[in-house]
């Protein structure tokens, strides 16, 4: 907080900056909150809310991407606190470790090759996706989201959970990992909501499904902002100055979210509040 405030201090026209872009601190609040509470990434609330400002597509990837890596390392910082904590020897904890094994290097692989890979071999150039197409692939993306997550609904009744990862599971995780990174690096969101998704139905706790989601997108998104920082330098740092703030607030309440409310309960607001962004990315809104 002190270096944030001595940041914004040495800024100039500090007055017109605060009355433009302090209404992204709250921003921040509600995207982090949103990622860190179900292990989506931020860029679900974050990538809407700039196309309603007409970023230029690079820029609201590129934007989002440096807000959730303050939002999703402060959510990162805080499960990790809680799984050693109060977790660490609990039966349904115990395939963190080894799904984050899993699961960042995969993830890694696929943001890298998307915005790398054209660069190093043209038969590589599909995998950078469409950036023109963001709003229809967001809004795609968003409605499979929401109804993965409502048909998840009748497995949080469960009370005895998947603990260990079988022979299927350690094939199977990378590859939705790989795949995830690469929709990550087009969307700015994608990874963290397809591994939870996947655990979740595959019986491990949602708790936990949604801690490995925050811890792997935050390694994710760390893994994506160099390529904005030095080739696309799209990011809009005005807003990252503030938004990223209100991530780190947000990221810090959102396990508290989780532990206050039934797992039932928050899917079904958070799948609803998906279908209704994904569908106003549909060109028929």
């Amino acid at each position: 907080m002190s270096g944030w405030l001595v940041l914004i201090a040495l800024q100039p026209n500090l007055i017109n900056l605060i009355a433009s872009y302090a209404g992204f601190l709250l921003l921040g609040v509600v995207g982090a909150v949103f990622a860190n509470a179900t292990g989506a990434g931020g860029g679900v609330v974050f990538v809407p809310f700039f196309n309603q400002l007409n970023f230029s597509p690079e820029s609201v990837v590129a934007t989002s991407f440096a807000i959730q890596c303050c939002g999703m390392t402060a959510g990162a910082v805080t499960w990790h606190r809680y799984y050693r904590h109060h977790t660490e020897r609990a039966t349904a904890w115990r395939a963190l470790p080894g799904g984050l094994m899993l699961t960042i290097p995969a993830s890694l692989c696929g943001i890298w090759a998307a915005q790398y890979g054209g660069h190093l071999a043209p038969s590589l150039a599909f995998l950078k996706g469409n950036l023109n197409a963001l709003h229809l692939g967001f809004g795609v993306f968003s409605i499979i989201l929401a109804l993965a997550i409502f048909a998840s609904i009748p497995l949080l009744r469960k009370t005895a959970f998947v603990s260990r990862f079988t022979q299927a599971d350690v094939l199977v995780l990378p590859f939705v990992a790989f795949i995830g990174g690469t929709v990550t690096a087009w969307l700015s969101v994608g990874v963290g909501e397809l591994v939870a998704v996947y655990l979740i139905m595959r019986g491990f706790s949602v708790t936990m499904s949604i801690a490995l989601a925050v811890i792997l997108s935050a390694a994710s998104v760390w893994g994506a902002i160099a390529y904005h920082m030095t080739i696309s330098q799209a990011i809009v740092w005005e807003v990252v100055m503030f938004a990223g703030a209100g991530a780190v607030i947000g990221g810090i309440l959102a396990k508290r979210v989780v532990l206050a409310f039934s797992p039932t309960r928050l899917k079904l607001f958070f799948g609803a509040w998906v279908l209704v962004l994904g569908a106003s990315g549909l060109p028929v809104f």
